[in-house]
């Protein structure tokens, strides 16, 4: 039996955390409800985004790890990356987080 929590779930738990919290967070694309893949968009005072995606760890565990920063040379690179995401896999969720230090409500999330 799996463990992991319905996304669904995860993404509605993290939205009502960031806005229990002030700030804001949106749902950028719908993925498939139990078992789609979750992507977190963050970004700071600057507007600098910053993408975490859950990633397998050596111990077995599924942390959500920052796995891509815009590029300030390049900032249409990043909204493209995650189009392509959204084209290869239709079951993918894009949450955007819009609070200062957005890191501490991702950082406990998804861990198996």
């Amino acid at each position: 039996m799996d463990s992991r929590l319905p996304a669904h779930l995860e993404i509605n738990g993290l939205i009502r955390a960031v806005q229990a919290a002030g700030g804001f967070a949106t749902v950028i694309a719908k993925g498939e409800r139990d078992a789609g893949t979750i992507l977190i968009v963050t970004m700071d005072r600057q507007g600098h985004q910053r993408l975490f995606e859950r990633m397998p760890q050596l111990d077995g565990s599924r942390k959500f790890v920052a796995s891509r920063d815009q590029d300030e040379n390049n900032p249409l690179e990043f909204n493209e990356y995650l189009e392509r995401r959204k084209r290869q896999d239709s079951d993918i969720w894009v949450l955007e987080l819009d609070i200062a230090d957005a890191e501490r409500f991702i950082v406990n999330i998804g861990t198996v």
